[in-house]
């Protein structure tokens, strides 16, 4: 079985959606599970699943609250009540395709081998994708597509959160989810948990795949993309990042504050770029991603 864990918090406005994705899979509903981890919501979530719930009698879906704050709190607690032999990991705002399922069980099955994988994730922009996003910026809001077929991760590349999935027993083998890197705790971001797990596991000697079948639609109400907001995810990767590499060495964090300096400099050549190119809008927030992920990075 696969243990599909939905961490949620204030999400009552989308839970319905990602619950009717899982409800339609082509697998049918044996093939898996669904646990809603509410990470201490204050608003409805719990009224929304219940009520979705009396009207989606079928399946294996559960509810449970985790009241410590942080994602990576709420999915070491659904993993941990996990039956199944495979954790799969999405965002209670991911809408599963409705061969998401399938496509799992059927990459486990071609690769016997293989402990850990993600898939693609798409933007779902309500109304439509602002013409100031970039690629290199819809990271933020979690676009991803690292190769058009199916492959191994390289470059210590590895699957985001809101479509990730890993054999049990080797999540528990490596402790699972940092939780000196818990993801949102209030307005405070401290991200960077799943690139911390992945990286844990490749550090076994294992080899973590790409399968663009695998896919979830992220939705991203582009009225919220405020510059505040946008502040919040950006800087919260670097909070992340120098909460890693400080757990490795004073020098790991040295090199990773030169990294986001290179970068910020090939953010401002990829602005220019823009420009030349037409797209002017799209200048600015590219520049501003990697300057907020520097302070981040930085402690302020």
């Amino acid at each position: 079985m696969l243990s599909v864990i939905i961490c949620s918090y204030n999400r009552a406005n989308y839970i319905s959606d990602a619950l009717n994705g899982l409800y339609q899979q082509t697998s049918g509903l044996d093939a898996f599970e669904v646990w809603v981890v509410d990470n201490n919501s204050t608003d409805n979530t719990s009224d929304v699943f219940a009520q979705w719930r009396s009207q989606h009698p079928l399946g294996q879906f559960h509810y449970v609250t985790e009241k410590q704050q942080g994602a990576s709190f709420a999915r070491n607690t659904g993993a941990s009540l996990a039956k199944g032999e495979w954790l799969c990991f999405v965002d209670d705002d991911a809408i599963a395709t409705p061969h998401f399922v399938e496509n799992i069980l059927l990459h486990i099955h071609n690769k016997p081998f293989a402990l850990g994988f993600g898939g693609r994730i798409i933007p779902q922009y309500i109304p439509a994708e602002p013409k100031w996003m970039s690629y290199y910026v819809s990271s933020l809001v979690g676009n991803f597509d690292y190769a058009p077929t199916a492959c191994a991760f390289e470059n210590e590349k590895y699957p985001l959160e809101s479509n990730m999935i890993l054999q049990k027993k080797v999540f528990d083998q490596v402790g699972g989810f940092n939780t000196a890197l818990p993801g949102v705790v209030g307005t405070l971001r401290i991200g960077g948990e799943g690139k911390e797990l992945f990286l844990k596991v490749m550090a076994l000697g294992h080899t973590i795949y790409y399968d663009p079948s695998i896919i979830v639609h992220h939705v991203v109400e582009v009225k919220k993309l405020t510059p505040e907001y946008l502040y919040r995810v950006a800087s919260g990767i670097g909070r992340g990042e120098k909460t890693r590499t400080q757990q490795i060495s004073q020098a790991a964090y040295w090199k990773k504050i030169l990294e986001y300096f290179f970068k910020l400099g090939a953010a401002i050549v990829l602005g220019v770029k823009y420009t030349l190119q037409g797209t002017p809008a799209k200048f600015w927030p590219i520049i501003q991603f990697r300057m907020d992920t520097l302070k981040g990075l930085l402690g302020r």
